[in-house]
């Protein structure tokens, strides 16, 4: 089979890299076309466009680079036509993949969502264009089922691959960060550049508070050690390079910004800080449009409040400073109440398996 596979950020990019070996066992005549990253890459896909040219954070920011993006979507359907695949395996980023979903569908090539895009959330009236253009739904979060339920559409509920993720990292070697004596404080500031040029330099300012914790900043490749360390200048924090397992496997606290990192980090069972900052027009139009409680994946899972969010004006150095100074006291109600939270959060996610499950049953579909 010819798989063509779409995915538009560092998560998408990693659960792709699983689903692309896991299909690899069942098919042995697999190949695979991609957009994605390294790891996608490195699972055997050859690369087509990588994640570092196409994501964009915010409403504004979208119309900022408007023409990328629609020659993006042009390249793209191009590529699909002159290819043929024999399905085309769409990784959340919606934005982009309903676009090329609907094309692909009047054009007779099967379409496959792994990872459903955020619809509960927001723009639920999406559901439509999904159940007219994609052939089959694959979602990782449990209360997805019942949402498309709503809407008479059927899905599969399939685990969640973050799971497998780190069960796979637990056999790997592990990097050593004790160069000091000193507990582990990670910093987490997103994948994407403007992320990054938010968060980072916010997380940075409470360094100081701190004497007794190292800061340790987890860096994506995309973005370059040079610029992380542009960020840090002299302050008393360093940059560890596309090892953010390993960072948490030794952390005693996580500061993170709002996304699947906050997911892993609860997996990992390290206490953590919620923080989200945008731009102040883009904010206003998601506070107008998005209908959840929560933003951490972790509290919308677990339906509480169980990692504290820090929102836009309230993600300061102040309040950073305060409710990491609650975390680090493991004996504070919050941390024991937490370590449970968090032991409740693995049983409701279903169990490890999700990328095994996931290619079974698209190979057992496209058989048919």
């Amino acid at each position: 089979m010819n798989y063509y596979i779409i995915a538009g950020e560092e998560s998408g990019d990693l659960h792709g890299s699983n689903l692309i070996k896991q299909l690899s066992k069942l098919d042995a005549k697999a190949s695979f076309r991609a957009w994605g990253g390294d790891k996608m890459q490195d699972a055997g896909a050859h690369l087509v466009k990588h994640i570092n040219e196409l994501a964009f954070m915010g409403f504004v920011e979208v119309l900022m680079n408007i023409r990328t993006i629609l020659k993006n979507l042009t390249f793209c359907k191009d590529d699909l036509l002159q290819n043929k695949p024999d399905v085309l395996i769409l990784i959340d980023y919606p934005g982009f993949n309903l676009r090329i979903a609907e094309f692909a569908h009047q054009h007779g090539i099967k379409v496959f969502y792994y990872i459903s895009p955020q619809l509960w959330a927001w723009k639920s009236s999406r559901v439509k264009k999904i159940k007219q253009y994609v052939d089959e739904m694959f979602v990782i979060l449990p209360f997805e089922e019942d949402f498309y339920k709503q809407f008479d559409y059927k899905v599969h509920f399939v685990g969640h691959p973050l799971l497998d993720a780190i069960e796979n990292y637990e056999v790997s070697s592990k990097l050593d960060f004790a160069e000091e004596q000193k507990p582990i404080i990670a910093l987490l500031p997103g994948s994407r550049k403007q992320e990054i040029e938010t968060m980072l330099p916010e997380m940075l300012k409470i360094t100081k508070q701190f004497p007794d914790y190292q800061f340790v900043v987890a860096g994506v490749k995309s973005f370059g050690e040079a610029k992380y360390q542009q960020i840090i200048a002299k302050l008393p924090a360093k940059v560890i390079m596309g090892n953010t397992y390993a960072l948490l496997a030794k952390s005693k606290a996580a500061l993170v910004t709002s996304g699947t990192a906050t997911l892993e980090t609860a997996l990992f069972g390290v206490p953590q800080v919620v923080c989200y900052k945008g731009g102040y027009l883009s904010y206003i139009i998601a506070r107008r449009l998005v209908k959840i409680k929560y933003i951490s994946l972790v509290n919308l899972i677990l339906d509480k409040p169980a990692v504290k969010e820090l929102i836009q004006q309230d993600m300061n150095a102040i309040m950073i400073s305060k409710q990491l100074s609650v975390l680090l006291d493991s004996n504070s109600q919050e941390s024991i109440t937490l370590k449970q939270d968090y032991q409740n959060l693995k049983e409701i996610l279903g169990g490890s398996g999700a990328s095994a499950r996931t290619a079974e049953l698209m190979v057992g579909m496209l058989k048919r």
